[in-house]
């Protein structure tokens, strides 16, 4: 990789032309037909009363596969072209095409629920054992499992139908004004307009003053978009919340955890165990204010780089590590990653009008990848690039499968992207060329866990408790703040001398609504991958084969049976947990050892 490598991505070899493609309203349209003639099949279809009507419940599941795969194929389009260039209106309206298009794929797979829930056990045992379908019989038997839990499907059909209009309108209204973020700073004796993506990445600079100064800035522009946020926020926020009410589910996390396909008990388990081990992490950012010569550190100083630690690495350089790094844990990790570097499969040009933040989609008829960041040359776009390739490994070692058995969770779709992550971040660690650099690595390595374990946890707190509070009425902006605060200091045991109180507004992911808390899933994958690295380095080149196994099985199996099958762990048992969490305390105490001396008292 010796060439230099372009930074933008290649959209044209999907759909030529962009939001303007005739290609792609052709597209469009085929798929609308084909949704109204699986409504229309299902309509005439009763619930298979024998193994030998098989062949028509196939047909179904194939259909179903079909429109499954090319409903993907369009949002992925639809999504890159409206974060590449947030002035596309064209790509909002196409994006809102598409969200109808899935909404009535949605309403259609409604009238599929009484057919599966319609069959008897013991037929359905057999269907499911017979070939094909066996190779799908996990997501089609959890979809009847599911739908008995559900309305009636004409009363889910019309929550699906009122969700775009209702449900996603307020998510693609927080995308419209956080398209029109702009924060003004003082760059060089210029002036700079910056979007929410470029803004963020200026708030980690190793200058106090400047770091201080821009965190209020930042803090200050999103109070001004609050307003608009806490209305995206509350109402669609009541809309979960009355769903879940008619569906007569209690728990705001029941949905969450069945998308995950993990236990509460799991979850519980997981907090619990990095509860009890956060000591030690406030020594670690006790040990960092003073490294930083302050007394405390405050939000903005958390993810603030050593002295020493504003390296930066061009995106060549970085390509050209990742790839040699992945090469050395397996080889086929290093040739996906050069393929998407040498074919234009990932968008990392630093400009304007770009949305925050990154992001890995799939075109699974193209059987290709698409990655999405904003690479400005620091350690931490260095990780997002060997994170976000690892999303699209795990995808790539898929594509062959059935469009079903694709369909994993985020909290395992998090593994591969955080364990590629690892792969890299501790391979810089143990090639330093001394301990001043080891300690700024280490340092990156730590505030990554400490994201997982701190932050993130912060934000399960606060969504918590504002659906708690949702159920009694809309929450205004200055509850927000308080709510928000109030979680980042019981995640961060009051370690921090100052918080983010517009972290609710600032943070797209509490505005998804692909996904119910869009949080805990992260640490989740991380503490996973954590575990199966740490498998990794005892097994050497033999654990190539039973890695690319256990991705290939995250469509298929609870998180539970995965980690039963692949590890011999059990979940929902703090071992595995603490485990996992030893491997990062062990950096930390290496991180005290070496600083020791470097702080007074």
């Amino acid at each position: 990789m010796h060439k230099t490598l372009n930074q933008t991505w290649d959209l044209d070899v999907f759909f030529p032309g962009g939001s303007d493609s005739p290609q792609f309203a052709a597209f469009l349209e085929q798929l609308g037909e084909d949704i109204q003639l699986f409504r229309n099949r299902l309509d005439s279809a009763a619930s298979p009363q024998s193994a030998e009507d098989a062949s028509g419940l196939q047909a179904l599941v194939d259909l179903y596969q079909g429109i499954l795969k090319r409903v993907r194929e369009a949002d992925s389009f639809v999504g890159c072209l409206a974060a590449d260039n947030q002035h596309d209106k064209k790509a909002v309206q196409l994006g809102g095409k598409v969200k109808s298009l899935y909404a009535d794929f949605l309403s259609s797979l409604t009238r599929l629920d009484p057919i599966l829930t319609g069959t008897q056990d013991d037929v359905w045992k057999t269907l499911l054992e017979t070939k094909p379908l066996n190779e799908v019989a996990f997501a089609l038997n959890e979809r009847r499992v599911q739908a008995k839990e559900k309305l009636p499907p004409e009363q889910e059909a019309l929550i699906s139908d009122l969700a775009v209009d209702g449900y996603h309108g307020w998510n693609d209204l927080y995308n419209t004004t956080i398209s029109k973020f702009r924060m003004v700073v003082e760059e060089n004796g210029e002036r700079q307009e910056l979007s929410a993506g470029q803004a963020y990445n200026k708030l980690h600079t190793s200058d106090f003053a400047k770091r201080t100064e821009r965190f209020e800035q930042w803090e200050q522009a999103w109070a001004e978009q609050a307003d608009f946020a806490a209305e995206a926020l509350n109402h669609l926020a009541g809309f979960r919340l009355q769903v879940y009410k008619q569906r007569g589910w209690d728990s705001v996390h029941k949905e969450p955890l069945e998308i995950n396909r993990m236990s509460k008990q799991t979850l519980d388990t997981m907090w619990d165990v990095i509860d009890r081990s956060k000591g030690i992490f406030v020594n670690y950012l006790n040990r960092k204010a003073k490294l930083l010569g302050l007394e405390k550190l405050a939000w903005a100083d958390v993810e603030a780089p050593l002295e020493g630690g504003t390296k930066t690495v061009s995106y060549d350089e970085g390509a050209e590590l990742i790839v040699e790094q992945f090469r050395n844990f397996s080889p086929r990790l290093a040739e996906f990653a050069k393929l998407a570097f040498d074919n234009r499969w990932i968008e990392a040009e630093d400009r304007a009008g770009k949305r925050p933040g990154g992001f890995c989609t799939s075109f699974p008829l193209a059987k290709q990848t698409r990655i999405f960041m904003t690479y400005s040359g620091t350690l931490n776009n260095l990780s997002t690039l060997a994170h976000e390739l690892g999303h699209g490994y795990h995808q790539y070692l898929m594509d062959d499968m059935p469009a079903l058995a694709q369909e994993y969770a985020m909290n395992v779709a998090e593994t591969a992207s955080t364990f590629a992550e690892l792969i890299v971040s501790d391979a810089a660690v143990k090639a330093a060329a001394n301990d001043e650099e080891r300690i700024v690595l280490l340092e990156d390595k730590i505030q990554r866990a400490v994201a997982f374990f701190m932050n993130i946890h912060a934000r399960f707190i606060f969504e918590t408790n504002f659906y708690d509070e949702r159920r009694k009425g809309l929450v205004s902006v200055d509850r927000l703040n308080e709510l928000m605060v109030s979680a980042q200091k019981e995640a961060f045991q009051d370690s921090l001398s100052s918080y983010h109180p517009h972290f609710w507004a600032a943070k797209l992911h509490f505005y998804s609504t692909d996904v119910p808390f869009y949080n805990f899933p992260y640490t989740f994958g991380f503490l996973f991958s954590a575990g199966i690295y740490a498998r990794a380095l005892e097994e050497g080149a033999a654990f190539e084969d039973k890695y690319a196994a256990l991705l290939r099985d995250t469509g298929s199996m609870t998180v539970e049976e995965l980690a039963s099958k692949h590890l011999g762990a059990d979940l929902t048992q703090p071992e595995f947990w603490q485990r996992a969490v030893d491997t990062v305390i062990s950096d930390v105490e290496e991180f005290m050892r070496l600083t020791k001396d470097k702080v007074q008292g």
